[in-house]
């Protein structure tokens, strides 16, 4: 029964596969930035709609870029699983991230699932995440109670290899604003006291640091104002620094210490200190039994995923937030050879639409929804999936 499902998926998602297609290209074509994804939303409202009889909520958690649909049960003992799209571009590179197609993959589970009507054993969830670029929108709709009662999150994310299981690092960004006092740097140097002064000691006092930090740390800044002319010392400059670490508690133990470097500096140059904090993303809990089901899909549809890749290093991301709160998985899917280029680099948006990136976005969207049907269809798998997760 749950074989001939898995093909009845497959076929539902080649028979859209034009306008799961379009859906990745159009947002690729017209990237939008964190929180102002409104065309991408309405894009995803479209094909869902068409392709499915669920209607989309949308603004959804007080949001207004994020949506909902659902298909399946609606019974409260019911087993509900969400498949996640994000779809927020980067500044001045435009789809960079391959968010297309993680949205367009994650639209094309859903409406395959959608389809099988009174077959489907439990609950499949679409949500659009916004602002996953430093903005966090999973952890608003996390806080506005949009995952109360699914019991699993999935999504894929697009890189240069198959890998199932791997870390991401807990982050947050700090902002150090300094103000002294201005004066003219060749008349009166000895009368003014140097913001910037105090942004290069940060830097310098950062770095001190570095070999106290465990393997994993990630820390690096840049400056935001560095004065208003070479003729005058800068009464106000200011700079920025992203702290990650492996887990929560080694951020906060990083945070500390680059804190006190900037208070330091603050001193030495006789100047005031704003610190501003911006909350960032919490490191993934990736849940092993339901990655290895999502890889043993993969295998059948003609990957061959690596459980695992310790040569590669680790970004940040708000599905962390979500692995805290439920048995998740964010397994990466090759778009490009591996070595050829990576996230966040200019030819990285080229794959992001390229044939093979896309034909890895339908391998990763009937990966996504096979793997979702056995969840809902496999107690057993459930159980051991909610097992991993409670020993994390």
């Amino acid at each position: 029964m749950t074989l001939n499902l898995h093909e009845k998926l497959d076929r539902f998602i080649d028979l859209h596969r034009e306008a799961i297609v379009q859906l990745a290209l159009q947002i690729h074509s017209n990237p939008e930035l964190r929180f102002e994804e409104h065309r991408a939303a309405q894009w995803i409202t479209e094909l869902v709609e068409a392709s499915s009889s669920s209607a989309v909520t949308r603004p959804f958690g007080g949001l207004e870029t994020a949506l909902h649909a659902r298909c399946g049960l609606d019974r409260a003992d019911a087993p509900s699983v969400a498949l996640l799209a994000e779809y927020d571009a980067l500044p001045h590179m435009g789809h960079a991230c391959g968010h297309n197609l993680i949205a367009a993959g994650a639209s094309a589970a859903f409406v395959a699932l959608a389809s099988l009507g009174d077959e489907l054993r439990g609950a499949a969830h679409l949500i659009g995440t916004p602002a996953e670029e430093g903005g966090g929108g999973k952890i608003m709709l996390l806080e506005a109670g949009c995952f109360e009662g699914i019991d699993a999150a999935m999504m894929f994310h697009p890189f240069d290899r198959d890998v199932l299981v791997h870390p991401t690092l807990a982050n947050l960004w700090l902002q150090f604003h300094f103000s002294g006092k201005a004066s003219h740097a060749a008349i009166a140097p000895w009368d003014g006291q140097s913001a910037l002064s105090a942004v290069t000691n940060t830097f310098s006092l950062v770095d001190s640091q570095r070999v106290h930090f465990r393997d994993g740390v990630r820390v690096h800044g840049f400056v935001t104002q560095g004065g208003e002319a070479v003729n005058i010392i800068a009464s106000k400059a200011s700079c920025e620094f992203s702290v990650r670490a492996t887990h929560v508690d080694e951020l906060a133990r990083v945070r500390a210490i680059v804190e006190r470097c900037a208070r330091a500096a603050a001193m030495a140059s006789d100047v005031q200190l704003e610190i501003t904090a911006r909350r960032g993303y919490k490191d993934i809990r990736n849940n092993e039994p339901l990655a290895d089901q999502f890889g043993a899909h993969l295998r059948a549809l003609g990957r061959a995923p690596k459980r695992t890749d310790a040569t590669v290093g680790a970004g940040s991301t708000d599905m962390g937030d979500i692995s805290h709160a439920m048995p998740s998985i964010h397994p990466w899917i090759a778009i490009c050879e591996e070595g050829e280029t990576t996230c966040h680099q200019h030819a990285f948006v080229r794959c992001a639409a390229s044939q093979k990136g896309l034909d890895a976005m339908i391998v990763a969207a009937k990966g996504m929804a096979r793997t979702a049907l056995d969840f809902l269809h496999q107690p057993a798998l459930r159980e051991d999936v909610l097992r991993a997760w409670k020993q994390l």
